[in-house]
C-alpha cells in the first residue's frame, strides 16, 4: 500500500481541527435551543347550515323520545 506524507498530512488537520472545534464547543457549552414558532391554530368559522343541520337532529331526536314522529 502505497502512503503519501501529503495524504496523511492533509487527514491528520481535518481531524485535529474537528477535534479542536468539539473542545471549543464543549468548553463554551451547549448551544442554546432554537425556539421555533407554533402556527397558529386555525379560526373557527360559523357556519349556519352546519348549526341548522344539528339543530334539526336535536328535534328529531326529541320528537323520538317523546314519541310523537307515529
Amino acid at each position: 500500500m502505497n502512503v503519501h506524507p501529503k495524504i496523511v498530512a492533509a487527514i491528520t488537520a481535518a481531524v485535529a481541527l474537528y477535534m479542536q472545534a468539539h473542545q471549543q464547543v464543549v468548553q463554551e457549552g451547549a448551544p442554546p435551543e432554537v425556539k421555533r414558532e407554533t402556527p397558529p391554530a386555525p379560526a373557527v368559522t360559523f357556519s349556519p347550515w352546519t348549526l341548522s343541520g344539528r339543530q334539526s337532529m336535536m328535534d328529531m331526536r326529541r320528537m323520538l323520545q317523546m314519541r310523537l314522529v307515529r
